[in-house]
């Protein structure tokens, strides 16, 4: 298994995923997305399994600049431009990845 987590540093939500791991001994790499953001192919890759607009945070107060951007490929140049944009955390394990706190999939990881 190779995990990795992008989320942002005061997202509750990231630090319970890193608990779930850490309680499990299941070794993760943590990637800060505020500050490292996501490559282009990690961002199609978590596009192909959960689906765009899964990935968008409506929290956000920017939300409505991606919310009326007219093709999906406009949404997700912004994704890739403003990964503040992203809900978090975005859990990936090879192919597979999980938008959210998601422990209930995760399990079937292991």
């Amino acid at each position: 298994m190779n995990i990795q987590i992008f989320g942002k540093n005061k997202c509750f939500d990231t630090k319970k995923a890193e608990r779930y791991f850490k309680e499990r001994r299941i070794k993760y790499q943590y990637v800060d997305l505020s500050r490292y953001g996501m490559s282009r192919r990690e961002l199609e890759g978590v596009k192909n399994a959960v689906g765009l607009e899964a990935m968008i945070d409506e929290k956000d107060r920017d939300y409505p600049l991606i919310q009326y951007l007219a093709t999906p490929e406009a949404k997700l140049d912004k994704l890739f431009e403003a990964p503040w944009l992203i809900k978090t955390p975005v859990v990936r394990n090879g192919r597979q990845a999980t938008v959210g706190y998601q422990p209930e999939v995760w399990k079937g990881w292991e």
